[in-house]
C-alpha cells in the first residue's frame, strides 16, 4: 500500500516538473491539433458531409498552406451543380455576407457540430469559409498564436477581395474566439474594422481555461502552481486575451454562450460582454455590442449552440443592421 501511494505522489508531483521543463506539452494540449477528428472524412471531398461546398487552399507563407470550405448561401445551391472552384470564387461576389468560421480546439473542419452549423448558416444565406488552421485537419505548419492569427487574418482579406465589399464577419468559437479578436485587433489597426465579429462560448483569456480545467484544478492546492501556469504560457507565447482585445475593438460585436457550458464558464462570456459595451460608450461610439445568452436547461454546454432556439433569426437580426 505504501509503494501505491509513493508511486501515485510521485506521479502527482512529477506532472508540474515535467511541463516546466517541456512548456511545448501545454502548446500541445491548448491546441489538440493532432487529435484530427473524424478519421475517416476525406477533406478533399466535403460533398461527403456537407452539400454545396467545394475545398481549396491558400498558401499563407512559404511552409503553410491551409485547407478551406467554402459552402454557398441558399441562394446559390441550385446554379452549383457541377461547378468548379473558380465559380465558387467568383460566387463570393454575389453580394451575400461571408461569415468566416473560426473553430475550436481540436479536430477539424469536418466535426459534426461544425458541419452542422454551416447547414444553419447556409440555409440563412451566408457564404461560410470554415478553416483549418496551420497544423489542424490537412493544413500544414505548426500551430501557434501568432501563426493561428495570421492564417485568419490572411483569410479575411482574400475574402473581402473575393467578395468585391460583401460584409464579411469573423465568427470565432472557443479557441476561435481568441483567433478572432486577435484577427479584428490587428485589422483595425492597419484600417478599417472588421464588419463583425460573433464570438461563440468566448473566455476572457486561455490561461483562465486552463486553470479552471478539471486536471488543472486538482494541482492547484501545490503552492505556486497557478504561476507556474502562466508563466509556462507567457514562454510559449500563448495568451489569446480576448479581454484586452474587447477593450480597443470598436467592430459590433454578438456573444453566444450557453448558461451551462461546461468547458468556458458562462461567466467569462458575461464579462466579455460588460468589458466591450463599456469600450465602446467610452469611445463615444454607438455602443454595438449584443449577447444572447441560452438557458441551461436546454442542454447546449460548449459545442451546440447551434440547436438553440431561432439561431439564424438571432445572427440575421445583427447582421441585418450592418448591411
Amino acid at each position: 500500500m505504501k509503494k501505491v501511494l509513493s508511486f501515485l505522489l510521485t506521479t502527482y508531483v512529477s506532472v508540474p516538473v515535467i511541463l516546466y521543463l517541456f512548456p511545448w506539452i501545454l502548446s500541445h494540449a491548448i491546441f489538440s491539433h493532432l487529435l484530427r477528428f473524424p478519421y475517416f472524412v476525406d477533406l478533399r471531398r466535403p460533398q461527403d458531409v456537407l452539400n454545396h461546398t467545394c475545398n481549396f487552399y491558400l498558401s499563407i507563407e512559404e511552409g503553410v498552406s491551409v485547407g478551406v470550405w467554402h459552402t454557398l448561401p441558399v441562394s446559390q445551391w441550385d446554379a452549383a451543380a457541377g461547378r468548379n472552384v473558380d465559380w465558387y470564387r467568383e460566387a463570393l461576389g454575389d453580394g451575400s455576407p461571408v461569415i468566416i468560421y473560426l473553430h475550436g480546439n481540436v479536430g477539424t473542419r469536418a466535426i459534426s457540430h461544425r458541419v452542422a452549423l454551416v447547414k444553419i448558416l447556409s440555409a440563412a444565406g451566408y457564404h461560410v469559409l470554415s478553416v483549418d488552421y496551420r497544423g489542424f485537419g490537412d493544413s500544414t505548419g505548426d500551430p501557434s498564436e501568432a501563426g493561428l492569427t495570421s492564417d485568419a487574418l490572411y483569410l479575411y482579406h482574400w475574402a473581402k477581395t473575393q467578395s468585391r465589399g460583401s460584409l464579411v464577419c469573423l465568427w470565432g468559437h472557443s479557441l476561435g474566439s481568441g483567433v478572432a479578436t486577435n484577427a479584428a485587433v490587428k485589422i483595425q489597426e492597419q484600417g478599417p474594422a472588421v464588419d463583425a465579429v460573433i464570438l461563440e462560448a468566448p473566455y476572457t483569456r486561455i490561461g483562465e481555461v486552463v486553470a479552471n480545467h478539471p486536471l488543472a484544478k486538482i494541482y492547484m492546492i501545490l503552492p505556486g502552481f497557478e504561476s507556474l501556469l502562466w508563466n509556462i504560457l507567457e514562454r510559449i507565447n500563448i495568451s489569446f486575451a480576448n479581454d484586452k482585445n474587447l477593450k480597443t475593438l470598436s467592430s459590433p460585436l454578438l456573444i453566444l454562450h450557453a448558461e451551462d457550458d461546461n468547458v468556458v464558464p458562462f461567466h467569462m462570456g458575461q464579462k466579455l460582454y460588460q468589458i466591450a459595451l463599456g469600450a465602446q460608450r467610452e469611445s463615444n461610439a454607438d455602443a454595438r455590442v449584443h449577447m444572447v445568452a441560452y438557458e441551461a436547461d436546454l442542454g447546449l454546454s460548449h459545442s451546440h449552440i447551434y440547436l438553440g432556439p431561432n439561431v439564424s433569426d438571432v445572427v440575421q437580426n445583427f447582421l441585418q443592421k450592418l448591411r
